[in-house]
């Protein structure tokens, strides 16, 4: 029960906060069960695949989740994910929980600066895409106005998997779906509109996380069903509460709120670290 319930609220914040909004759900398991980080790093990109894979196919439909984008980025990840799932082996408990304070915290202040510079962004979350026009930028990715798709170039496959490089050892590292650096990436090297970049970043982890999930239970680590199931459904479950909320909640006020949280985590872990 405490598993579904602790599932639930992840998958609402992933729903009502868009990309950054995975973080949580590592510290929940750790709390909550009593976890160490290595231990709740694959129950937690299992729900984050699945959550994200919720997303992926809410907004498919409305053809703006690139999914070549999406693939690229996940096989340059799965090359790296067991490089990250290496180093958390070998590196000490409290160095994985200084990395994970860290990332909290910038995650934190992103979505910070996003809420007080972009409010609009705020409201764009996963579990309500819409389509919208393209950005009009000079980006090294462009779309291809004949055929509505990215026009891929040298430039363009580098940098994208350079996305995937990075989201896999976090995933592998921390077991984070590592949105907060997908979707800044895509909106730097493309064109893309915030919510498709949004959507692609779906796609993303979900291919990701659940690869590095497969991974790691390959190399050893063990994956408690009892647990992991009802996280999952409850991860489910909450992002579909969250479709039906986003519209009324989301938005600047509730991103600075869990924003804010957050850095209480962080400032959590690193007390206990340091204690």
């Amino acid at each position: 029960m405490l598993a579904a319930v602790l599932g639930l609220l992840v998958g609402l914040i992933l729903g009502l906060t868009g990309a950054g909004g995975s973080v949580i759900a590592v510290p929940l398991l750790i709390w909550g069960l009593g976890w160490t980080l290595p231990q709740a790093a694959p129950t937690a990109l299992l729900a984050v695949s699945a959550a994200a894979i919720l997303g992926t196919l809410s907004a498919w439909p409305q053809g703006i989740v690139r999914y070549r984008a999406a693939m690229v980025m996940a096989c340059a990840g799965l090359l790296t994910a067991p490089l990250g799932l290496l180093a958390g082996q070998s590196l000490p408990l409290p160095w994985l929980s200084a990395a994970f304070a860290l990332v909290l915290v910038y995650v934190s202040l992103r979505m910070l600066r996003q809420a007080r510079s972009a409010p609009e962004e705020s409201r764009i979350v996963r579990a309500g895409l819409k389509a919208e026009p393209e950005n009009p930028s000079e980006p090294v990715c462009r779309m291809n106005p004949n055929t509505g798709r990215l026009s891929w170039t040298r430039p363009c496959a580098l940098a994208i998997s350079s996305g995937g490089l990075v989201t896999g050892f976090l995933s592998g590292l921390l077991g984070v779906g590592g949105g907060f650096v997908i979707v800044p990436i895509l909106r730097a090297v493309t064109d893309l509109s915030f919510h498709s970049a949004v959507a692609t970043s779906l796609m993303a982890i979900a291919l990701t996380s659940a690869g590095t999930v497969v991974i790691s239970i390959a190399q050893g680590q063990t994956l408690d069903l009892m647990i992991a199931t009802p996280f999952v459904g409850g991860a489910l479950a909450g992002m579909l509460l969250g479709r039906q909320t986003a519209a009324r909640l989301a938005g600047p006020k509730l991103q600075m709120g869990f924003a804010s949280v957050m850095l209480l985590i962080a400032g959590g872990m690193f007390w206990g670290i340091l204690a």
